[in-house]
């Protein structure tokens, strides 16, 4: 276990953690629950976001012991089958709206087992989850080619013409009928809604108008593929026609292993509705040139270019040197779809050759960080409100628009307010344009505290500015809340003036501060004062108007005060 640790490090991958069926159940529904389940040793492995290649034991393998230098990368290769001989998918115009592209490819008689049929499966689903972005962009269908005849055919119809047996089932269904099956089916409820609402569903039929799969849903039954099936067709739709190339190129890469003839994929014309052809997989492979000399700098290493390319050859990337040393060519294969820039072959290098390895030295310029002023000013204050007597709070950046607007009175137009496009709930919607929602929050959770409730937060606010080149600016506010029997504004404006002896400021028109009564909608009338400080408004400070108090589920009375402490940096 320690070796394949160390292993799994030095390939840059973490071993997180070594446990067994039993164990996982145990954890998670307690012992009674996992008595029978298996003893066997599961490794758990986290690989980088970026390395689909990694994604089923297939793959794995073979990265590491090419890495270990115990077998040379294979090559790939594609056999494109005589004239009218290999099979076809002819996408039609209809699809456009709904998912306008598809790509194909054949794996010819191939073994599989348990253990490798389970992988299968179960690398489609890692795809989905990962690259697909769980079959938004690309869904996988891989189908048994000897109980279907091509040429077969990707188009879309309305839900009401469209009826098969869906995988798994024992009778037939019509495409509106399917969505309703699943619609609490725990797995596939997640996808329904990538086409529920257009008015064509893509399906895809064989010649004889038998169902493949309604992409991105369910397969049909009848192609379904079991430990004994000999020639897979796959076929990967999608609204992303890179990412479906790239999922398919991995498929095939990673269980062309397991044909006849291993790491030959026979492959499939695609008949676009213009009338063009394009054959797939495309299985490319391609030539790149860095230069010795940057990879060292980059990572801090002075080797010499074959040792270089012998590195990289042993991360899947097949290099020689050439030019008397100038260059190293790197040619990429097409399950490393990771590699889009010179830095990516630079890291690779680095973790052939070992983090660990890597000299540690002091860069040559030497600087010395300085906190920002405004952080510090922030730092300090905080420190000598806590000192003054109030708890410090931290809320969220953000809330619903009822907190900003609707509880304090004020119309959500007139905020400035950031929205969030999708919201996942209601209460995160908008950025804050204040702390006091918080802040009232706050002491709603905690009604069950000795009174007075005294708090305070130093937090920046959002608001709308179409002269920034991000079209929203943040503030710096510092914001206190005296929760009591009594509205206690004497406590809260004394507040004011420590704060203001804190930074210096006198209480005097000329250069210092001063308060002038004011109407605010939050605030009780005739109880609401502005703080104007450098000659500008800097906030305001009063007791809270009761029906704020109520919207927020309070019951006494409150004062706040709240200022822009970015003047004062």
């Amino acid at each position: 276990d320690e070796e394949f640790n160390e292993l799994c490090f030095e390939f840059g991958l973490e071993l997180d953690e070594i446990t067994s069926e039993k164990d996982i159940i145990s954890k998670e529904k307690g012992e009674e629950k996992a008595k029978g389940a298996s003893d066997t040793v599961l490794y758990k492995i986290d690989v980088p976001a970026n390395r689909y290649d990694l994604l089923c034991l297939e793959g794995l393998v073979r990265g590491l012991q090419v890495f270990k230098e115990r077998i040379n990368l294979p090559r790939y290769e594609k056999i494109i089958p005589a004239q009218g001989e290999g099979q076809r998918l002819i996408i039609t115009e209809e699809t456009v709206r709904v998912r306008p592209h598809a790509v194909a490819a054949v794996l010819r008689n191939i073994t599989f087992t348990k253990e490798r049929y389970d992988s299968f499966i179960d690398l489609q689903e890692k795809l989905h989850q990962n690259i697909c972005r769980r079959r938004a962009l690309v869904a996988i269908g891989t189908h048994d080619l000897d109980t279907i005849s091509g040429p077969f055919t990707f188009t879309a119809k309305a839900p009401s013409e469209i009826k098969f047996k869906p995988l798994n089932q024992s009778q037939e269904y019509t495409a509106s009928q399917i969505m309703d099956l699943y619609r609490t089916d725990s797995h596939l409820r997640h996808y329904l809604h990538l086409i529920e609402n257009k008015p064509l569903y893509p399906v895809i039929y064989d010649s004889n108008g038998v169902v493949l799969s309604m992409p991105p849903i369910i397969n049909g039954d009848h192609t379904k593929i079991n430990v004994n099936t000999r020639n897979v067709f796959i076929e990967c739709t999608g609204t992303d026609i890179t990412k479906a190339k790239i999922v398919l190129d991995i498929i095939v890469t990673m269980f062309s292993e397991y044909c006849e003839k291993p790491f030959s994929v026979e492959a499939t014309e695609v008949v676009y509705p213009n009338g063009k052809t394009h054959i797939y997989p495309e299985l490319a492979y391609r030539k790149e040139k860095v230069k010795p000399e940057l990879i060292n700098k980059k990572i801090g290493i002075s080797e010499t270019p074959s040792s270089l390319a012998k590195l990289l050859t042993r991360m899947c990337l097949k290099s020689h040197v050439i030019g008397n040393g100038n260059n190293i060519e790197i040619e990429i294969p097409p399950t490393r779809a990771d590699i889009i820039h010179a830095c990516d072959i630079v890291e690779d290098a680095a973790i052939a050759y070992g983090y660990n390895n890597i000299q540690m030295t002091i860069p040559k310029t030497y600087t010395i960080a300085n906190q920002l002023p405004l952080n510090k000013l922030t730092e300090l204050l905080r420190l000598d409100l806590a000192a003054a007597g109030f708890t410090e709070a931290l809320t969220f950046a953000l809330c619903s628009q009822e907190d900003i607007a609707d509880k304090l009175g004020m119309d959500i137009s007139a905020t400035k307010a950031v929205r969030i496009a999708n919201p996942k709930t209601a209460e995160f919607q908008v950025a804050r344009t204040t702390l006091l929602p918080g802040l009232l929050k706050t002491i709603a959770a905690n009604r069950k505290m000795p009174l007075p409730l005294k708090l305070f937060e130093i937090s920046d606010i959002v608001v709308k500015d179409p002269n920034t080149d991000v079209g929203a600016r943040n503030y710096r506010h510092f914001c206190a809340v005296y929760y009591n029997k009594s509205p206690g504004f004497e406590i809260i404006h004394g507040l004011l003036d420590r704060v203001m002896q804190l930074l210096e400021v006198p209480p005097n028109e000329e250069n210092g501060y001063t308060i002038k009564a004011t109407e605010g909608s939050a605030f009780f009338p005739g109880r609401c004062a502005e703080i104007f400080a450098k000659g500008q408004s800097v906030g305001k400070l009063g007791v809270l108007h009761p029906d704020v108090i109520t919207k927020f589920e309070l019951t006494m009375p409150c004062s706040a005060l709240e200022i822009n402490i970015q003047p004062f940096v």
